[in-house]
């Protein structure tokens, strides 16, 4: 019955959230936290459950496997931590009772999707998501904020009505709902005479997951939904795309086809490639936070649909891998874009910077989650991207596709230095002066997240343990996992934590170092004196960054950026527009027209009678 209680904990937590707003506002937030712990420990405590709920005819499967809980912990953990941010962050804003009824229904419609079995039970929770998500993501609207929800919500219903369609098609064929079931009687395998079942399930996966070119909605809303929700709404919900696609591919995985595997490869490969490519380019060119951390969560989502197209052991380890890695520090990130915007009203870098001072513990925060996302050891990153390496290298022999990962990864050292950069290494202004630390109330939650990249770094096997048994539960075999070891097929072995011991000591000796050795000979520096690496500055340009920095690499893919895919979906939309207003005259509400309709259509029956029948 854990099932049951986790989703008994978060909807009362919604509905109380909602009502004790009308009593006491300040009570609000706390109220929430409370709940979204209390769902967190319940699922520490309680054991693995399986429920079956006869409904109208259909028996709705829900079980806590291995696979379920390990999203679950992703779900659930970094909700409670993203709703104890919230206490302060959301703090003097209206209709908090709304906003938190929203978001704790939102994370128990997530835990749905985690543990359900079956197709309906996955479609029903997945809508509840998707609308109390929809909700969050206008609440600012409230504040006169442009938001892009609708862009959101149409995205989001061409993939409900691709599964619905799949669910429908697989019910009519295969008389079942069950996800074991359809597996095993193959309704997912590309080369069965169903290929249009799985297509049309991972198309509404590859929408929540961001893949392009249906990653359009992402960049949009991430920026304008409240910093603590799009924290849950990147490092968690995104991933119920990725747990959709693990689902449907097993039986392709298993199938041993190598046509199947191979095309799976190619078109899934590739686009996970060009996600992680495509948006890296774009997040380089941002400037404002935000925007930049929307873009990178699409390229990061890259990554990860690339590990799940290998199909192999090691690929789906570093898919999973990636996956946690990816909520913990991307959800640390946009809580520390969330608590600059709270202490200093904007996160753009040309109106603000120079805050290493003003938010030190911030700032660390940040540090960590950049080295942690550029894959640098000795944090969890590294480990992900060696894994993905190692698989694509070794296991697959994608050698191009090779190629396309590392150019975005090497890339994303562009968007990670602009981040840090823009608003902690520049110049101070004097906006800035008057900026103070965020709460501890919002510190904790991104500290804690920050050790997570750290432990993961340090010891892979905290990951690897839970990872090896979810891909267990899925019929992939069983591996052999140290804690602090990585190993390759050719046989070398690397001790994580010898490495990441070593990096970390000389950072901390050099940081040391260079603090001390120019402490004597600093001097602060006007905005005239930072560089714009040859680019000559407009007057109103602000210099709190290196405002040139970034200009001959734009120049150098100039071309690239010249393909804008909101443009693709706005001329698609337009034809669409005019095709249905061009339906529109005919059905005229006339009832005479109506009867010409009709006349029209018998006449030209008889006329053309031996033809049609």
């Amino acid at each position: 019955m854990g099932i049951i209680y986790i989703l008994g904990i978060l909807i009362i937590g919604a509905l109380a959230a909602f009502f004790v707003d009308d009593l006491n506002r300040k009570w609000t937030g706390p109220v929430a936290m409370l709940f979204g712990f209390g769902a967190a420990v319940a699922l520490a405590v309680l054991p693995e459950s399986r429920i079956n709920l006869p409904v109208l005819g259909f028996t709705l499967h829900w079980e806590m496997d291995a696979l379920a809980r390990f999203f679950a912990w992703i779900v659930l953990g970094l909700s409670a931590l993203a709703l104890m941010y919230s206490v302060k962050y959301m703090e003097g804003r209206a209709r908090q009772g709304y906003f938190y009824a929203a978001f704790l229904t939102s994370v128990a419609g997530m835990f749905g999707v985690t543990v359900s079995k079956d197709l309906l039970s996955f479609f029903i929770f997945w809508e509840i998501m998707t609308w109390t998500s929809f909700l969050v993501a206008i609440y600012n609207a409230y504040y006169g904020v442009e938001t892009k929800g609708i862009k959101y919500i149409i995205f989001s219903a061409i993939g409900a009505y691709a599964m619905l369609t799949a669910m429908v098609l697989a019910l009519g064929q295969y008389h079942s709902l069950e996800f074991g079931d359809l597996a095993t009687a193959g309704a997912f395998r590309l080369t069965s005479g169903s290929w249009y079942i799985p297509v049309l399930l991972l198309l509404g996966f590859a929408v929540k997951a961001a893949v392009v070119p249906l990653h359009v909605w992402a960049p949009a809303v991430y920026p304008k939904t409240p910093m603590s929700f799009t924290t849950v709404f990147s490092g968690a919900m995104s991933k119920m795309g990725i747990l959709g696609m693990l689902l449907i591919l097993t039986g392709i995985f298993h199938s041993g086809r190598v046509g199947e595997l191979a095309a799976l490869r190619l078109s899934l490969g590739w686009l996970g490639g060009l996600t992680a490519a495509w948006a890296t380019l774009q997040a380089i060119r941002q400037n404002d936070a935000k925007d930049l951390l929307a873009w990178s969560s699409v390229a990061q989502l890259g990554y990860i649909v690339t590990a799940v197209s290998t199909g192999t052991r090691l690929g789906l380890m570093a898919a999973l891998y990636l996956t946690l890695l990816h909520a913990a520090f991307k959800g640390s990130l946009f809580m520390v874009a969330g608590a600059v915007e709270k202490q200093a009203g904007t996160t753009d870098f040309r109106k603000i910077s120079g805050l290493i001072k003003r938010m030190p513990w911030t700032f660390l925060t940040a540090l960590i989650a950049i080295i942690s996302l550029a894959g640098i050891p000795p944090l969890g990153g590294f480990v992900g991207k060696w894994l993905l390496y190692e698989s694509l290298i070794s296991e697959t022999h994608s050698y191009f596709l090779v190629i396309l990962i590392f150019f975005a990864s090497t890339s994303a050292f562009l968007y990670s230095y602009r981040f840090l950069f823009g608003l902690f290494l520049g110049q101070e202004e004097e906006e800035a002066k008057q900026v103070k630390e965020a709460s501890w109330w919002m510190l904790i939650p991104m500290l804690a997240l920050s050790m997570v990249s750290i432990a993961t770094g340090m010891f892979p096997g905290l990951v690897f343990g839970p990872a090896s048994r979810a891909l267990e539960s899925i019929g992939l075999p069983a591996g052999n996992w140290d804690m602090s070891i990585l190993s390759n097929v050719w046989g070398n072995q690397t001790d994580v934590f010898t490495v990441g011991s070593t990096v970390g000591i000389l950072f901390v000796l050099w940081a040391l170092f260079i603090t001390f050795k120019g402490k004597k000979n600093t001097r602060w520096l006007t905005t005239k004196e930072i560089s714009t690496s040859g680019e000559i500055p407009a007057p109103e340009d602000n210099f709190t960054f290196q405002r040139g920095f970034f200009k001959p690499f734009e120049r150098a893919v100039g071309r690239l950026y010249r393909w804008d895919m909101d443009a693709m979906w706005e001329d698609i939309g337009a034809a669409l527009e005019a095709f249905f207003g061009f339906i529109r005259k005919i059905y005229t509400g006339n009832a005479q027209t109506y009867a010409m309709y009709v006349i029209v259509f018998v006449v030209l029956l008889i006329l053309f009678r031996n033809y049609i029948f």
